[in-house]
């Protein structure tokens, strides 16, 4: 499948974008996410390890679509929320 990630034209397929992940470990994951096999890779690695492109040139909604069109799952897994704090003060 033809498709623009950063102005630049690329051919990508499952079967390629498979090999090219195969022996990559999965960064920590938050945010926009591509379901590889068993693994979830942020898909900014995804972009950069298939395009070969520094990962500031692209956004993550490109990569996104395009892994989307080639039948991958994407999620978005959303940030820890830190604890609220507990109200713990002694008021008299």
């Amino acid at each position: 499948m033809r498709c623009v990630i950063a102005r630049f034209p690329f051919e990508l397929t499952k079967a390629g974008v498979l090999e090219s992940m195969k022996g990559v470990k999965p960064e920590p994951a938050v945010g926009d996410v591509v379901v590889i096999g068993r693994r979830q890779f942020p898909v900014k690695q995804v972009g950069e390890v298939v395009t070969r492109q520094d990962r500031r040139d692209f956004s993550a909604g490109e990569v996104v679509r395009a892994m989307t069109k080639l039948g991958f799952t994407c999620l978005t897994i959303p940030a820890e929320q830190p604890a609220a704090p507990s109200d713990t003060s002694d008021a008299f």
